[in-house]
Order: structure tokens, then C-alpha cells, then sequence
């Protein structure tokens, strides 16, 4: 008999990007005693990745619980971007209900509007927390009416529609039903939590089944299997079939050696655990995401969510260039190809493909920042590679050419709406929507852009805007082919020679555009040193030292002055390359050079074709 545990609940904490869903977790956990009180805590403790830390995002959703009262509350932290959306697809599987967090100044953006669609599909309760009540431009009532507007452009249901609202503050720890007063304490949003959001319901008695949403990996154990045992219980040194909705032949019989749940920040090793329960699985050499854990007697698989497609590749290459093997401890094509796969192990939207080459592998994800983060990452690792401009995957769709679309959310100073709107039309954005701020100065314009529009816009947003502009995107569909889009408008400053970067090859140089490098870098011939002014490459010689004679003085060159070189960033790097250059990737180093390394080689193909 089928019967609900009110000893748990199961929620998803979804957001945009930067609306405090991590800090928000953060104070339940320390509110619900997780914490010994004279224990110091970092902030932001969900975040463990270096580079999740650093850049102030979610990559990997992570699991945690909290208890208030007899109840254990399990959480998981999503991911707000856009292009790790396929976490939060899966995520979303293992929960009762969500909470939505809301900036009460910023009001619902693009991915909010992203994440809560994938709630309502799956019909999941809805509690709404508008955050940052305590900001000064802070505008609850408003934000409020926002987010119902919101629910009914996505065709949420009347119980959809009477999802309560509780106004809190992550980072001073409180919350309140009322928009006008605060109480010290998250007492109110942990009450609708438990109010609004069901208990679980299954059967102890029935065959066990759990549903794997998400991937982890140790070193020590291989794969762990993260989800939710939906009905039954489930024992350690039970034999189960592993099964798969998308795979019907998939069927292999296992033993579960290792079973966990989650209490705070740790795993603890459980002996059993039943229906509601989202546990960890280790042993188990081959599990994968959207398999189900089910009893021999009856082997059924669970549904799973179809993971959408990627959107953009980028080839990974071995270095081949004169610095090669000099700065990364990882450089064979066996080292990259096997660090790809196994990236694969966790990140269900990622895909690898070899090509005709074994030195070449085509690496496919759901945007630049979800490629840029795995090449970071690799980086960090020690490893060391090429890697091409990014390329955006076509689709044929009733015999037509079609091609993935964002929809893109610009906030920008008043002054600069013009050049914007001017940037994206050329680049084939269609803009479907217009509004002034209420806080006045500035203006939010949308459009509907191919996401081949977008590669390289962001740094010039930054320029158009004086650094003001705040860019969102998220993914919008398929649709047919829009057209030629215009390359950058800018050629690169090529290194002529090899040797050391000198004040006076770069004085020279740095007349032509701007420069990447500073003196006494080591540079090689085809490596790219800076921007050209004009549209096309220009070879410039940076090691050219000023002919010495008997009748200068030591004071000579103290005219020389260098203008600091433009430091790019690896984000930067790539959305700069052209479809001829590679960004050399290391771990001590970032470079931009010529897939042709040698000047006359590229001219007689310029030439010739």
C-alpha cells in the first residue's frame, strides 16, 4: 500500500545566474544546526570547484540535507546558466517540489524563465523566494506581479498559480511571508517548504526501484550513482538489474556494495534506505545517468528526461607548435583523448567524437562557457592542447537547414541602446522586445539571435557599452537558416620571427593596433601578438632590435614608450580566433597563432586558395 514519508522532503533549489541560490543554501544549512557553532565556514560552501569559486557559479549540481525538526529536507543547488541547463534537467527527476529564487531587484531573467518551464512540465509545486530584499533599489511587489506574469506566459495550472511567496534575505539569514518586515530567522521559508512541498509516496513492500539522475566520479571508487529510490527498499549486497528507458535491450545484473545518503555536506554509509531516499551508489563499474536500479522481480525501467542536444563544437587538437611538450605534463593525443571520455563520466550534455585524424578529437556542449570551463579545467590538470574556433551544429529539419537560436537579454545604459541594436541586426538578431528600467538610465532590449551571432559579441558589448552592459542569453530552438554573418572586423599582428619580444620591435608594432604581448616574451613564428587596426593579417617583426652604433648615447631609447598590452583570457582568446587560428592551451600559458605557422605557406594559400 501506497503511503507518503512525512519525514522527508525532496526539493530543487532553480534560479538565474547570481540570484543567491548557493548563499540561500548556504543558511539553511548553518540555520538548521549542520554547522557546530564555533566552526569556521567558508562562503559559498556548495561551490567545491576552484573554478566554480573564482568565477562565483554553479557548474555540477551538488546534494546536501538539512533537518528542521523530525523532517530531513534533501537540496539540491543547481547550475543558473544557461549552458549547463542539462543538469538541471536531470536534477529535477529526483524532487517533490522547488524553489524558485528571484532577485527582488533584477525581477525574473532569461534562465528563470528557462528552469521553471522545466518545473512546470514536470508538474512540479513551486515555492517562490524573491531574494535580496535588503539590496536598496530592492522592488518586491513589483517583482512578485513579474513572476505570476511569468507563470502565465509558461501555461501554469491554478495550483501552479497559488504558489506562495516568501521575501528573504540569503546573506543576512532572513525571511518573512510580508515584503515590508523581515523576521531573524529562514523559520518562514523552511515552513512553506515543508507546507507546500509533498512527502514522498511509494510502497516499502513492493519490488525496489531508484531512478540515477546524476554522475559522480572518485578515483578511488569509479562512478557513483546519485538518485532517488521511488518505491521499495533498498539493501547493501542486493542483486539488481540495471536497465535503460532509452535502451531496451540494455539489461546486466549487478550488486549494490555501497550505499549512502546525504547529512550536510557529507555522504554517511547507509545499510538500507527506502522509498524517498536519494542515496549514493558506488561498485557499480558502468552506471550511467537515466539507468534504473529494479528488482529481478520486476525488471522495469523508470522514465528519464531526453537530455537536449548540444548546440556548438570546438576541436581539440595535440600542440604541434615550436613550445610544444615545454609547459603541460599531459601532451600526447592518448592523454587528451582519454581526459575527454572520461569527462563524459559526469557530463551528460557533453559529447566526443574522434575524427579522421587521431590527433584531432570534435568536442560538442551546450555553449562557449560550457566548453571554456571542461578547457579551464583541463588546463589546470596539466595538460596541454590546441583548440579551434568554436562552430555551431546544423540541423536538417523537413529538408531545410536549420540552426540553433538564442534568445538575448541586454541591460544597457540609455546612450548605448543605439549601438547595440545596430551590433546585433548585423549579425542577424531580430529584436522582439523593448523596455526602459524602472529604476531609469538604463534600457532592456531582447532579440532573437542564431547563436553563431553571439560567438565574439561579448567583448565587443563590453566596448560598446564602456563596460556597462549585462548580457543573458538562453537557448531558443531551431530555426532555418538565417544567412551569412560578417567575421570580425579586425585582422591579427602576426609574429614574423622567432626569438624574444623587444621594446623596439614592439614600439614598431604597436602603431599597427593593439598589442597581446609585453617584452621579453618568448615568441614564434605564426604566433599572433596583437589586433590589427584594419581588417586584414599583418606580419609584424617583435624581436627587431635597433642597429647599434658608436655614436648614440645610453639615454637613447628612453623615448620609447609602450602602450600595456590587452592580457586576453581564454574566453576571450576564443571568441577572437578566426576559422585559421588555433588558442594554445597550457598550463603556465594561453596563446592565439596560425593554424600555418610559416608566412609564405599562408600566402600562396591566401593566393591560390
Amino acid at each position: 500500500m501506497r503511503k507518503a514519508r512525512e519525514d522527508v522532503r525532496n526539493i530543487a533549489i532553480i534560479a538565474h545566474v547570481d540570484h543567491g541560490k548557493t548563499t540561500l543554501v548556504d543558511e539553511l544549512l548553518k540555520q538548521s544546526g549542520t554547522f557546530r557553532t564555533n566552526q569556521v565556514v567558508q562562503e559559498r560552501v556548495m561551490d567545491s570547484g576552484d573554478i566554480e569559486r573564482e568565477r562565483g557559479i554553479t557548474i555540477l549540481s551538488k546534494n546536501t540535507s538539512v533537518h528542521y525538526g523530525d523532517i530531513k529536507i534533501n537540496i539540491i543547488d543547481t547550475p543558473g546558466h544557461a549552458d549547463f541547463g542539462g543538469e538541471v534537467e536531470r536534477v529535477l527527476k529526483m524532487v517533490n517540489g522547488v524553489v524558485l529564487v528571484v532577485d527582488a531587484f533584477e525581477g525574473p531573467m532569461p534562465q528563470t524563465k528557462f528552469v521553471l518551464k522545466k518545473a512546470l512540465d514536470l508538474d512540479l509545486p513551486v515555492v517562490v523566494c524573491v531574494n535580496k530584499v535588503d539590496r536598496f533599489e530592492a522592488r518586491p511587489e513589483e517583482v512578485v506581479d513579474e513572476v505570476l506574469e511569468l507563470f502565465m506566459d509558461l501555461d501554469a495550472n491554478e495550483n501552479q498559480l497559488d504558489s506562495p511567496f516568501v521575501f528573504a534575505s540569503a546573506r543576512k539569514g532572513t525571511s518573512s511571508l510580508d515584503p515590508m518586515k523581515q523576521h531573524d530567522t529562514m523559520k518562514d521559508l523552511f515552513e512553506t517548504i515543508i507546507s507546500h512541498v509533498p512527502a514522498p509516496e511509494g510502497d516499502e513492500e513492493e519490488p525496489v526501484q531508484a531512478l540515477i539522475s546524476t554522475i559522480d566520479y572518485s578515483e578511488y571508487v569509479g562512478r557513483i550513482g546519485i538518485g532517488k529510490i521511488e518505491t521499495g527498499t533498498l539493501h547493501i549486497n542486493d542483486d539488481v538489474f540495471l536497465l535503460n528507458i532509452h535502451n531496451p535491450e540494455y539489461k546486466q545484473r549487478v550488486k549494490i556494495s555501497k550505499l549512502y545518503e546525504f547529512e550536510g555536506l557529507q555522504k554517511v554509509e547507509v545499510r538500507e534506505a527506502k522509498y524517498g531516499s536519494i542515496v549514493a551508489i558506488s561498485g557499480i563499474a558502468d552506471i550511467s545517468i537515466g539507468d534504473t536500479i529494479c528488482s529481478p522481480i520486476k525488471p522495469e525501467a523508470l522514465p528519464f528526461v531526453q537530455i537536449e542536444e548540444p548546440t556548438l563544437s570546438i576541436n581539440f587538437s595535440v600542440n604541434d607548435g615550436p613550445f610544444a611538450g615545454q609547459e603541460g605534463k599531459y601532451v600526447t593525443s592518448r592523454h587528451i583523448r582519454e581526459r575527454l571520455y572520461k569527462e563524459l563520466n559526469t557530463d551528460v550534455s557533453l559529447r566526443v567524437e574522434d575524427t579522421e585524424t587521431t590527433e584531432t578529437f570534435k568536442v560538442s556542449g551546450r555553449g562557449e562557457l560550457h566548453l571554456s570551463i571542461l578547457i579551464e579545467t583541463m588546463r589546470r590538470e596539466g595538460y596541454e592542447f590546441l583548440v579551434s574556433k568554436p562552430e555551431v551544429l546544423y540541423r536538417e529539419i523537413n529538408g531545410k537547414k536549420c540552426e540553433p537560436m538564442e534568445l538575448v537579454i541586454i541591460d544597457v545604459p540609455d546612450e548605448f541602446v543605439g549601438a547595440v541594436i545596430e551590433k546585433l541586426g548585423s549579425r542577424k538578431g531580430e529584436m522582439t522586445n523593448m523596455t526602459p528600467s524602472t529604476n531609469g538610465g538604463y534600457t532592456r532590449v531582447e532579440f532573437s539571435i542564431p547563436s553563431r551571432g553571439l560567438i565574439g559579441y561579448k567583448n565587443e558589448l563590453l566596448t560598446d557599452t564602456k563596460g556597462n552592459g549585462i548580457m543573458n542569453t538562453v537557448f531558443d530552438g531551431y530555426q532555418p537558416y538565417k544567412g551569412d554573418i560578417p567575421t570580425r572586423a579586425q585582422g591579427s599582428l602576426v609574429a614574423f620571427e622567432s626569438g624574444d619580444a623587444v621594446a623596439y620591435g614592439l614600439f614598431n608594432a604597436q602603431e599597427r593596433g593593439d598589442l597581446f604581448i609585453s617584452a621579453g616574451e618568448k615568441v614564434y613564428t605564426g604566433m599572433i601578438v596583437g589586433r590589427n587596426s584594419r581588417a586584414d593579417d599583418l606580419d609584424v617583426n617583435v624581436c627587431k632590435r635597433k642597429q647599434l652604433t658608436n655614436m648614440r648615447s645610453s639615454s637613447a631609447d628612453e623615448a620609447l614608450k609602450l602602450t600595456p598590452p590587452i592580457v586576453m583570457s581564454l574566453e576571450q582568446s576564443l571568441e577572437f580566433i578566426s576559422e585559421d587560428e588555433y588558442v594554445e592551451v597550457t598550463p603556465t600559458s594561453i596563446r592565439m597563432r596560425k593554424k600555418v605557422l610559416d608566412p609564405s605557406l599562408r600566402r600562396k594559400i591566401r593566393i591560390h586558395g
